[in-house]
């Protein structure tokens, strides 16, 4: 009998001008996904990535960092699996792809390319709201006619995660 995978989680978001309220909360997030026996997987570098690893490390959580460089010594000091690509903003491609939901907080245009590459493979989008950017110009909305996705709005970390393991329990039936 074959074991059930853990789900995979993606959060993204800024990795630099992000606050220490938005920081707090990509902490939160990563911490409530290993509660519940989730696996994070992020970019890897600092800011959302570094703040929501290090909360899932502060449960006992698995971490992945899908990187855009070469070296994994350049993976934030909360990452277990440090995957280095070389594909540089490409790499932005994977993290949707590795995840069974994502979770977006605030964001610039790197955040942006991996929404659009969530909806694209049609991978539920959860956008947590209040801290501006992306996630939150998008949260509620499809991003394009084709409706494929509709972004998720979540007003609070703990909303967020209850969402993600909610779609991908029902995703499993």
């Amino acid at each position: 009998m074959k074991k059930p995978r853990k789900p995979q989680i993606a959060v993204i978001g800024r990795d630099l001008h992000a606050n220490e309220e938005l920081l707090s909360e990509a902490e939160k997030v990563g911490r409530l996904i290993a509660e519940k026996g989730g696996i994070l997987v992020c970019g890897g570098h600092g800011g959302i990535m570094r703040a929501a690893a290090k909360g899932a490390k502060s449960e006992g959580g698995l971490t992945v960092g899908i990187l855009p460089e070469l070296d994994k010594n350049n993976a934030n000091e909360y990452i277990d699996i440090a995957i280095p690509t070389g594909m540089h903003q490409a790499r932005n491609m994977i993290i949707p792809l590795a995840a069974d939901a994502v979770i977006a907080l605030a964001g610039g245009v790197g955040t942006l390319s991996e929404m659009c590459l969530a909806y694209i493979y049609r991978k539920p989008i959860i956008a947590l709201v209040g801290h501006g950017g992306w996630s939150e110009k998008l949260a509620g909305s499809y991003i394009d006619e084709k409706k494929l996705v509709k972004i998720i709005p979540a007003h609070s970390a703990e909303e967020a995660v209850e969402l993600a393991f909610k779609i991908i329990d029902e995703s499993k039936k």
